[in-house]
């Protein structure tokens, strides 16, 4: 008898810790998210009088870990609006998700953030200052209302798919069309990323033309630098016959410290046509990243602009850069 009341105690005991090492493993847990962006700037020679501080950007959100896979994230974009007055600031909801992770698999449903340029905008890393070349010349959206799904094909090998309404998270699509997107991201080499993305843009009225969008991008990245480039094509742009934009990009960042980056990009954007030719231009930008914490990021940065419209000058900025969140 007392053999078996051992026996029941062990057996107790193991079921005991069995539950509990499961509770730990699925305990849910929640993060705050909360990102700003702001800086000082001045013009030089004609844009001598534009000075000042700005708040570009903000996100507030919640992400909430479920256990076995499952998450939810909220997050809410703070920011200026052509619609209107500078002074004013305007709030959407970018983000509004419900994601399941389970093995080499991810899904991803809701107001989602899209696949268009999230690898570029990761190597970039520098979001805080300036937006990749697709997000900053409006050739995709970075959130959108639709599915999405990843899968690890291996470890080298990643393919990914999603289906959207096609208009962005400011202007939440109610009429016909769906945009379509597919990517493909390699890593055959310890430090290399290469990515292939394409996708189909339905026009939602019948007398609107089909968008297309391709971008190809190769980086490189080790403990001392990084050097990123890519080529982006949009196809109809806004749903207009022939409105086709490209564009190349080209970045690089060195670790002078370890705290402190130097950093350096390249942009140029042109027209068939020329119909845009008012907004086609070259970028440079150069600075120092310093990181005082972990929590704040300050960049001093210069940045030359070259329009190629002939009625356009070139416009010269220095910037002071700044990023706080976690």
């Amino acid at each position: 008898m007392k053999k078996v009341v051992i026996l029941a105690s062990l057996l107790a005991c193991i079921g005991i810790n069995a539950q509990a090492q499961d509770a730990k493993t699925v305990e849910p847990k929640g993060k705050a998210i909360i990102n700003v962006f702001g800086n000082f700037h001045t013009g030089f020679g004609a844009e001598n009088d534009d000075r000042g501080f700005s708040m570009d950007r903000s996100y507030f959100g919640y992400q909430y870990d479920m256990g076995n896979g499952l998450s939810f994230k909220v997050v809410m974009d703070v920011g200026k609006s052509s619609d209107v007055d500078d002074l004013q600031r305007v709030a959407y909801i970018k983000n509004a998700q419900v994601s399941w992770k389970h093995n080499r698999l991810t899904l991803n449903g809701g107001l989602i953030s899209t696949t268009s340029f999230k690898v570029q905008e990761d190597f970039w890393g520098y979001r805080y200052m300036k937006m990749v070349l697709q997000d900053y010349y409006k050739f995709a959206s970075s959130a959108d209302l639709g599915i999405s799904a990843s899968y690890k094909f291996a470890d080298w090998v990643s393919g990914d798919a999603i289906v959207v309404n096609g208009n962005g998270y400011k202007k939440l699509q109610v009429n016909d069309g769906l945009l379509y997107g597919m990517g493909w991201t390699f890593k055959p080499v310890k430090g290399l990323t290469l990515r292939l993305y394409g996708s189909y843009n339905e026009g939602d009225k019948v007398s609107a033309e089909d968008t297309y969008v391709y971008a190809a991008f190769a980086g490189y990245k080790n403990d001392y630098f990084s050097l990123g480039a890519e080529y982006n094509i949009i196809q109809n742009m806004n749903n207009v016959e022939d409105a086709d934009l490209a564009g190349v990009s080209l970045y690089t960042t060195v670790k002078l410290g370890k705290k402190v980056n130097a950093f350096a990009r390249y942009d140029n954007i042109w027209s068939k046509n020329d119909w845009n030719i008012k907004k086609d231009e070259s970028t440079y930008m150069a600075g120092v990243e310093i990181r005082p914490c972990k929590y704040v990021k300050i960049a001093p940065n210069f940045r030359y602009n070259a329009p190629k419209g002939s009625d356009i000058k070139d416009q010269y900025y220095l910037y002071v850069s700044c990023f706080f969140g976690f």
